[in-house]
């Protein structure tokens, strides 16, 4: 399998950077962090508090996902819009912190990638956990209040209150026991202050010729 694998945390430019990149590359698509969002609606739809490891593991178990260029499904519907709520922000930490959900969804993740031959495949343990021995380990990351701002830019809101929250994310991602967000031996460091996206796109290309030379 070809897969190129781009971890980093919120607001970094992992989604924008890996749909690009896939398009470029010829490959296949996939945003694992939407798929423990799916997971996350799913939980609220049903009335299952997420803090409920138990349940909500079952639960990710039982449930299809789709992840698409199509959008998200979930049992055959479309949730595309319904996991980008603020009230799924809030709470899909808690979720991707299940070691149950985790490791169901991981499951998926790899199944997804041997059916297609590979695929750029971004989230927050890709590189790490999930394809260590990718092609290619990117982690790209970017000043809080870098990420802040492209935030605001997407969907408006205060600059310092989605900082001080991009933070506290960071800190829980980043201090979970199962799978924490981090680099790994192997990753290259992207930052991407600063850098627009056609620049870091050249930035990974060159890293892919280099590796191919």
């Amino acid at each position: 399998m070809r897969v190129i694998a781009i971890d980093g945390p919120a607001g970094a430019g992992k989604s924008t950077v890996a749909r690009a990149l896939a398009a470029r590359l010829h490959l296949q698509y996939l945003d694992t962090g939407a798929m423990y969002r799916a997971v996350t609606l799913a939980a609220i739809q049903r009335e299952i508090h997420v803090e409920d490891r138990e349940l909500v593991a079952e639960l990710a178990r039982e449930i299809t996902i789709d992840v698409d260029n199509d959008g998200v499904f979930v049992d055959g519907v479309d949730v595309t819009a319904e996991i980008r709520s603020p009230e799924i922000t809030g709470a899909v930490s808690v979720v991707a912190a299940n070691s149950g959900v985790r490791a169901e969804m991981r499951a998926r993740q790899v199944a997804w990638a041997v059916e297609r031959g590979g695929g750029v495949i971004e989230g927050r343990d890709i590189g790490s956990v999930v394809f260590p021995d990718a092609e290619l380990k990117l982690y790209l990351t970017a000043s809080p209040r870098t990420r802040a701002q492209r935030r605001v830019a997407e969907a408006g809101g205060n600059v310092d209150e989605i900082e001080a929250s991009i933070a506290a994310r960071d800190r829980y991602d980043s201090s979970r026991a199962d799978s924490p967000l981090t680099t790994t031996d192997g990753s290259v460091v992207v930052d991407t202050t600063g850098l627009d996206v056609e620049a870091v796109l050249a930035h990974i290309e060159a890293l892919i010729a280099s590796l191919q030379s």
